[in-house]
């Protein structure tokens, strides 16, 4: 298959996960650039990263920005994606991408107004009125909440202790 490197190696993403998961990067993350990586590798018709340059690499970054429009953050993302396997993986340096970057986007958050998140919260019961309560209350992530064991909550002095961040990738 064109993913395969040589006979003897591994195949192209198994490389990949490989070195993810040496350089002790999150799960997120991992799924997150194999992702992108399948993206570009599948936008130029399955051909071997190692083959392609620059060019290439411009030419998927502005496909993302001017057909597929997302924002500025998801074109950084695939980006960093890409670089990563060509640093770190194929251990080739990229020079000087000058892809047509996506615009900043006007997304503004809608947040919910005190009355509204009470409203929310009251109806809700049992436990999933706690978990809401512990997430709004202490601002904890999702990821951050399942992983509350009972002596992480000091009821004394207030206090949620939270022992490993997640990361937002």
């Amino acid at each position: 298959m064109i993913m395969e490197t040589s006979d003897k190696s591994p195949k192209l993403l198994v490389q990949c996960k490989n070195k993810l998961r040496f350089l002790r990067k999150g799960l997120s993350t991992e799924r997150t650039y194999l992702s992108w990586i399948k993206r570009y590798i599948y936008f130029h018709d399955l051909k071997h990263p190692i083959e392609m340059d620059e060019s290439h690499v411009e030419e998927f970054l502005t496909d993302l920005a001017v057909v597929r429009n997302v924002t500025a953050s998801t074109q950084n993302q695939a980006l960093c994606a890409i670089i990563f396997l060509y640093k770190h993986v194929l251990e080739k340096e990229l020079k000087g991408i000058n892809a047509l970057r996506a615009g900043k986007s006007n997304y503004l958050p809608v947040v919910f107004t005190r009355k509204e998140v009470l409203k929310i919260i009251n109806s809700l019961k049992g436990r999933h009125q706690l978990m809401v309560r512990l997430m709004y209350g202490g601002g904890l992530r999702r990821c951050e909440l399942v992983r509350l064991r009972i002596q992480d909550i000091d009821f004394d002095s207030n206090q949620i202790i939270v022992r490993r961040f997640c990361l937002i990738n």
